[in-house]
C-alpha cells in the first residue's frame, strides 16, 4: 500500500492555475524527486502533502498509522532551549514513555499478585518501545546527526536565540532527521549546508534512513545519488520519469524533441489547411473550403499537443574582453586573522601563497564561514590581509557576483537593467536594445518577463540579471559568490552552459565560491580546499577527482600532498587519432546501400519511413510512454533508426535529382 496518495489535486491563486488535477503515489522506501522551475508550485504541493495548507480540491491519504515529516523553508523552534536541547527534543516521545516507565517502576515497589503481573507485563511493553524508537541511544544520534551538518561540541550550548537563519535550518533539519518518520517531505534541505553536510545529508538518506522521501532541490548531485523516481512540475501538471536526475534529463529531453516533432507536424498541416480554405474561400469550391476550416476547427480545440518549454542550448555569443597577461592574481604569505566573541583569535588562512593564471579556472570551497570569501577579496583588493601581499595581473579587469546583487531603481524593466549594468561596468561595450532581448532570452526571460520591473523580481531572477549583466560586460577575470544559491535547475544549467568556453561562452579566467558540486565538476580545475580551522590546501583537478584522491589516500596513504597532484584526461590520444583517421581525404568512401534502387523505389520507401516515424511520434507524444524507460528507449531507439534510413534515402534521391 501507498505510505502517500493524492488525488485529483487542484489549487490556483487567483487566475493562475498551480495544480491541475495532479494524481500520484509514494511507496514505502522510496526516493522521489521533485522539480520544476521556480514558481512552478513545488512548495505548494509540498504543503498540500504534508496538511499545512488547504488547497481547492483534491485529497491527500496518508497511510494508516503512517508518519509523515516535513521540512519547510521557514522551520520555527521553540525558545528557551540550546542547540542541542532543541535537536533532542524530537525525541520528546520516548521521554514520555521514559517517565512512563519510571511511574510504572515507582508503583512496582507497592504492588504485589496480580497488580505486579500486570506492571511487569507493562514494563516489558515500554521498554520494547523505547528500545523499538532507538531510546537508549538518543545521545549518540543526536551528536552523530548535529556533527554530520557541521555542528561543533562548542556549539551545543549555544540559544536558538543565537543561532544564525542558516544554524536555525540545520537544526530545524537535524530534528526531522532523529525522529525517523515512515516518509520525509523535504523543500530544500541542502539551502544552508556546505560540501560536507550536503555529502553526509546524501548517505543518509541513501544509506540509512529507511523511510520514503520526496525532495524538492536543486542540487543535481544530491537528486543523482539519493533519488530513484523524478516528478517534473510543468505547467500545473505532474510528468513522471523513472532514474536519478541524471536519467531524468536524457529522458526529457528525448521527449520534448519528441513534442516538438509532433507539434511541428500537426502546425505544418494546420497552415496547409488554412492555405488552402484562403485560396478557396470564395469561388466554385468555397462549400468545400468551409467544411474544411469547420473540421480545421473542431482539430485545433481538440488537439492535445503544445509546443513543448524551450530548453535550447546557450548560443549568445559573448563579447571578447582584452587579454590580460600570463598571471590574473597572485598572493604571497597571505594571512587573516580576527578576534572571536570569547577574546580568543580566528585565523581564516595563514602564511598562504596561490597563483591564478589567465584562463584558469578555480573552485574555492570549505565550511561555512570558513573565510572563502575573505580571501577571494584580499586578492581582489577590497581586504587588506594582516600579512603577506596580493597582486592583480596586469590588464586584468574583473567582475565580482555579490549574494545579493543591486539592480537599480525598482521600476527599470529587465531589459533596460541589463543595459544600464553593462553600461556602469563598461562604457565602451553598449548593448543594444535587442543584443539585450538576447541576452535576457539566453537566461531564460521571454516574452513579457523582459519587461518585468527588477522591483518585482524573485531572488533567482534578480541573479539571473546580475549574471547575465556580468557575462556581457567583457571581463577577464570573473568571480563568482555562491552564483546558484537562488537558481533553480533550468537556470543553473543555463548559467554553466554561458561560463563553458566550450559552448561559446565566457573564456577567460573564473574564481568560484559555491558549494554546487554539480557546476563546480563542470567548469573548475583547479580547487581552493578550505578545512575551517585556518588551513586552505591547492588541489590541481576538478571536485570528482578530489573525491577520489582523498578515498586513495584513505585507503593507501602516500607520501603526496593535493598540491602536486595532478590527474589528467584519459584517452586523448585515442581521441586525437581517430580525429586525424576522420579527417584523411584518403580514407574510402562507402557506397550507398541504396544505390541499387531506382528513384520510384526510392521515394516510394521514403513515404514509408515518413508514415511510419509519424506513428512513432504520436506513441512517443503519450505521457504513459515515459513513465516505462525500457519501452520509451525501446521506441526512440526505432524512430531514430527510421530517421537515419530516411535521411541516407534522401541524400541517395538528391544525388539522382542532381545527376538526372
Amino acid at each position: 500500500m501507498s505510505i502517500l496518495q493524492a488525488v485529483n489535486l487542484s489549487h490556483a491563486f487567483g487566475q493562475r492555475v498551480i495544480l491541475d488535477g495532479i494524481s500520484f503515489s509514494i511507496e514505502p522506501g522510496e526516493r522521489v524527486g521533485l522539480v520544476g522551475r521556480n514558481g512552478e508550485g513545488k512548495s505548494t504541493l509540498l504543503k498540500a502533502l504534508a496538511g499545512t495548507m488547504t488547497i481547492d480540491s483534491g485529497r491527500v491519504t496518508p497511510q494508516r498509522g503512517a508518519r509523515i515529516g516535513v521540512l519547510d523553508q521557514h522551520p520555527k523552534l521553540g525558545a528557551g532551549r540550546t542547540l542541542h536541547d532543541e535537536a533532542l527534543s524530537a525525541f520528546e516521545e520516548i521521554f514520555t514513555l521514559e517517565r512512563e516507565l519510571a511511574a510504572v517502576f515507582d508503583e512496582m515497589s507497592g504492588a504485589d499478585g496480580e497488580a505486579l503481573g500486570k506492571l511487569l507485563r507493562r514494563q516489558e511493553e515500554l521498554e520494547h518501545k523505547i528500545e523499538s524508537a532507538g531510546g537508549y541511544a538518543v545521545e549518540h544520534r543526536v551528536g552523530a546527526v548535529l556533527h554530520g551538518l557541521g555542528f561543533r561540541d562548542k556549539q551545543f550550548g549555544i540559544p536558538v536565540e543565537g543561532l544564525s537563519g542558516g544554524q536555525r535550518a540545520r537544526v530545524a533539519l537535524a530534528k526531522l532527521l532523529l525522529r525517523q518518520p515512515d516518509c520525509l517531505l523535504m523543500d530544500e534541505p541542502t539551502n544552508h549546508l556546505d560540501i560536507q553536510g550536503r555529502e553526509w545529508l546524501e548517505v543518509f538518506l541513501r544509506d540509512e534512513f529507511k523511510g520514503a522521501v520526496l525532495l524538492i532541490s536543486h542540487d543535481r548531485r544530491l537528486l543523482d545519488c539519493v533519488v530513484t523516481r523524478i516528478i517534473e512540475l510543468e505547467q500545473a501538471r505532474l510528468i513522471d520519469y523513472p532514474g536519478n536526475y541524471m536519467a531524468f534529463r536524457e529522458l526529457r529531453a528525448e521527449r520534448r524533441l519528441v513534442q516538438l516533432r509532433a507539434w511541428e507536424s500537426e502546425q505544418s498541416k494546420f497552415k496547409r489547411e488554412e492555405a488552402f480554405i484562403r485560396k478557396y474561400k470564395t469561388g466554385q469550391r468555397a462549400k468545400q473550403a468551409r467544411g474544411r476550416e469547420s473540421r480545421l476547427d473542431r482539430a485545433k480545440e481538440s488537439s492535445s499537443l503544445e509546443r513543448p518549454l524551450e530548453l535550447s542550448a546557450f548560443s549568445l555569443e559573448l563579447p571578447s574582453a582584452d587579454r590580460p597577461g600570463d598571471l590574473v592574481a597572485i598572493g604571497r604569505g597571505l594571512t587573516k586573522r580576527y578576534p572571536s566573541q570569547d577574546g580568543s583569535t580566528k585565523t581564516l588562512f595563514e602564511n598562504f601563497d596561490v597563483t591564478i593564471g589567465r584562463g584558469e579556472r578555480w573552485a574555492v570551497i570549505g565550511p561555512n564561514g570558513a573565510g572563502k570569501t575573505t580571501l577571494v577579496r584580499t586578492l581582489l583588493g577590497d581586504m587588506q590581509p594582516d600579512e603577506g601581499s596580493a597582486t592583480l595581473g596586469s590588464r586584468v579587469v574583473f567582475g565580482y557576483f555579490e549574494q545579493n546583487p543591486q539592480l537599480g531603481e525598482p521600476t527599470t524593466p529587465v531589459v533596460r537593467a541589463i543595459q544600464r549594468a553593462v553600461e556602469q561596468a563598461n562604457p565602451e561595450r553598449l548593448l543594444s536594445e535587442q543584443q539585450a532581448r538576447d541576452l535576457a532570452g539566453a537566461f531564460l526571460f521571454s516574452g513579457l518577463d523582459q519587461e518585468k520591473e527588477i522591483g518585482l523580481l524573485s531572488g533567482g531572477e534578480r541573479a539571473r540579471v546580475s549574471l547575465a549583466s556580468l557575462l556581457a560586460s567583457a571581463k577577464n577575470l570573473l568571480v563568482l559568490d555562491e552564483p546558484t544559491n537562488h537558481l533553480d535547475i533550468p537556470s543553473a544549467e543555463r548559467l554553466e552552459e554561458a561560463l563553458s568556453p566550450s559552448a561559446k561562452g565566457y573564456d577567460g579566467a573564473l574564481v568560484l565560491i559555491s558549494h554546487d558540486r554539480a557546476l563546480i565538476d563542470a567548469l573548475c580545475d583547479h580547487l581552493l580546499i578550505f578545512d575551517g580551522e585556518g588551513g586552505v590546501t591547492i588541489f590541481h583537478g576538478g571536485y570528482s577527482e578530489w573525491v577520489l584522491w582523498k578515498q586513495a589516500r584513505e585507503n593507501e596513504p602516500t607520501g603526496f600532498t593535493p598540491k602536486q597532484t595532478k590527474l589528467g584526461a584519459a584517452g586523448d590520444n585515442a581521441t586525437n587519432k581517430q580525429a586525424v583517421r576522420a579527417a584523411d581525404p584518403a580514407a574510402p568512401k562507402r557506397k550507398s546501400r541504396f544505390s541499387w534502387m531506382d528513384v520510384d523505389q526510392i521515394e516510394e520507401h521514403m513515404g514509408e519511413l515518413q508514415a511510419q516515424i509519424a506513428t512513432l511520434d504520436e506513441r512517443l507524444a503519450l505521457t504513459e510512454t515515459w513513465t516505462d524507460a525500457e519501452r520509451a528507449t525501446m521506441l526512440t531507439a526505432e524512430r531514430s533508426g527510421h530517421q537515419t534510413e530516411l535521411d541516407e534515402l534522401e541524400e541517395e534521391w538528391l544525388h539522382r535529382i542532381d545527376g538526372a
